[in-house]
């Protein structure tokens, strides 16, 4: 031990130093992945048309459940794990009053540069995981919206019932969740077969990253729901499900658009499955 100013410091153990580091060494590496994934997914975005496509179905959604008469900027929206911000970005545009949050900082810190880069004053982004709580106050938001983020949460449930304690009652949210894992080989192949080699090409766009993401990312079991599974965890989640169907690359995804403490009539959407 070592005096400064008077304080009696303990020296670290060898134990603490070795942990230390790997903490060190563990943040790098998952701040590497988190940025590359950000510049990589902002590629995929621009290109790959099943998320073009995907991005805009939520948008239909979100911008159909906002009470005639009122204005966007008076909708307060949520974006759960929003990444490097792509959708969020599209939320902001379209009007809304927008918040953007992620557990990793520095998807955060590429969110941010988009804002800064748009100087949209609807928008902000936040260092912060929902599941963890406390993050809002109750009721603090009209619609929150969540995209492929819940298979990969160490407790779905719990993200869930956040959801579903922040909105204001009426309030809706739309979540989109895989189904399966899109292996890399097999898909290229089945896109070959039945749309020729150009499709095949065009679907490395996506697949190929989202396989390098899936053999980096944290080691949490995949939390892959079929429709049965997905409506029973909303349900428990307190949620009313107005809506569930297929999406996305492969109808490889279920997007869900939900309701809490539904009392008003649901407005019209597109053709999809009630339940």
């Amino acid at each position: 031990m070592r005096a400064a100013y008077g304080v009696i410091a303990a020296m670290p153990t060898p134990g603490q130093v070795i942990g230390g580091i790997f903490r060190g060494i563990q943040w790098g590496l998952d701040r590497m992945v988190s940025v590359g994934y950000g510049v990589m997914y902002d590629n995929i975005v621009g290109r790959f048309r099943p998320y073009q496509q995907l991005h805009g179905e939520v948008l239909r959604l979100v911008e159909g459940a906002v009470t005639p008469g009122t204005s966007r900027r008076e909708v307060r929206v949520l974006d759960v794990a929003c990444g490097p911000g792509n959708f969020t970005l599209g939320l902001a545009v379209a009007g809304f009053d927008t918040v953007g949050i992620d557990a990793y900082a520095g998807l955060v810190d590429l969110a941010r540069e988009k804002r800064k880069a748009h100087h949209l004053a609807n928008l902000a982004f936040r260092h912060a995981d929902l599941a963890r709580g406390g993050t809002f106050p109750d009721a603090s938001f009209d619609q929150v919206v969540n995209i492929h983020s819940l298979y990969v949460q160490p407790d779905p449930q719990l993200l869930l019932r956040e959801v579903h304690r922040v909105l204001k009652p009426g309030g809706r949210a739309v979540f989109v969740n895989f189904t399966r894992r899109v292996w890399l080989r097999s898909t290229v192949r089945a896109v070959r077969r039945r749309e020729g080699t150009g499709a095949a090409l065009r679907c490395l766009l996506w697949v190929l990253p989202n396989s390098i993401f899936e053999a980096t990312r944290k080691r949490v079991r995949p939390q892959y729901w079929e429709e049965a599974e997905f409506a029973r965890h909303l349900q428990e989640a307190g949620f009313r499900v107005l809506e569930l169907r297929r999406t996305f690359f492969e109808s490889a995804s279920l997007l869900a658009w939900v309701s809490k403490d539904d009392v008003r009539e649901a407005p019209p959407s597109p053709a999809g499955r009630a339940v």
